[in-house]
């Protein structure tokens, strides 16, 4: 999870809100990435998305069956299905989205019995870290701008 805050930090830097993931396979990151949808201009291009596609192409397969991905911030929809759709392993998360989460807080997608796989989960994996991310990118982007002197 340090791994994917580190990626959280480095989109933050960019001025993207602060979301990391790294997928795991074999004790081995594969791939890691920090959300990018507005600087590439993406709406897909969320940390999770980002590090499926790179894994995929690195293993040279569409699946993720024995990978785990950590990500700072609980997915989305959009990736809990992604997630779904690679078969991935495992899913673990720092801080629940409460305005977005596909996988505790609005939804239970990943892991639903109505679908053919089921992610396992594990949550709040230094959440706070995350969280803290999360408020002060926020907090500098509400800020009112100063006039010049």
């Amino acid at each position: 999870m340090e791994a994917a805050l580190e990626q959280a930090r480095d989109a933050a830097a960019r001025g993207e809100v602060p979301v990391g993931a790294v997928l795991v396979i074999d004790d081995e990151i594969v791939a890691a990435a920090g959300n990018s949808p507005i600087g590439s201009h993406d709406p897909t291009a969320h940390a999770e998305m980002l590090v499926l596609r790179a894994a995929a192409c690195a293993q040279a397969n569409y699946r993720l069956a024995d990978a785990t991905l950590y990500v700072t911030l609980e997915p989305c929809i959009m990736c809990a299905g992604a997630l779904v759709h690679a078969r991935v392993k495992r899913l673990v998360f720092g801080a629940r989205d409460l305005r977005f989460g596909g996988v505790r807080s609005k939804f239970r997608l990943a892991d639903s019995e109505l679908l053919n796989h089921q992610v396992e989960i594990a949550e709040g994996v230094l959440g706070g870290n995350a969280l803290q991310l999360l408020r002060v990118f926020f907090e500098e982007k509400r800020k009112p701008e100063r006039p010049p002197e």
